[in-house]
C-alpha cells in the first residue's frame, strides 16, 4: 500500500493550510494599513479627493496586495509541505538542452 504524502495526507494538508490561512489573516490586516497609507499619501499630495477615487484605490491596493500574498503563499504551501517534489517530470531525458 502506497503511503500518502505531502497534501495527500489529511493531517498534513490540515496542518498546512490552517498555517495558510493564519498567513493571509495577517497578511489582509497588513494589506488594510497600506490601504490607510495609500489614502493618506495620496490626500496628502492632491487634497480633498472623490469618494470613487478613495474606493478605486482602496480596492486596487488591497485587491493587489491579496493577490501578491495569496500566490505566494501558495507557492510556500507547495513547497513546504513536498508536495513539488512529487511531480513526475515525464519529459525528463526527452529534450536535450545545449548549453
Amino acid at each position: 500500500m502506497k503511503r500518502a504524502k505531502a497534501l495527500d495526507d489529511p493531517e498534513i494538508a490540515a496542518t498546512a493550510w490552517a498555517r495558510y490561512r493564519q498567513l493571509m489573516k495577517w497578511m489582509a490586516l497588513l494589506a488594510v494599513v497600506c490601504v490607510g497609507v495609500a489614502i493618506a499619501v495620496l490626500w496628502y499630495w492632491t487634497g480633498p479627493m472623490p469618494i470613487h477615487m478613495i474606493i478605486a484605490t482602496a480596492a486596487g491596493v488591497f485587491c493587489t496586495f491579496m493577490l501578491g500574498t495569496g500566490l505566494m503563499g501558495l507557492l510556500f504551501l507547495s513547497s513546504g509541505t513536498g508536495h513539488d517534489e512529487q511531480v513526475e517530470d515525464r519529459m525528463k531525458g526527452m529534450i536535450d538542452i545545449d548549453e
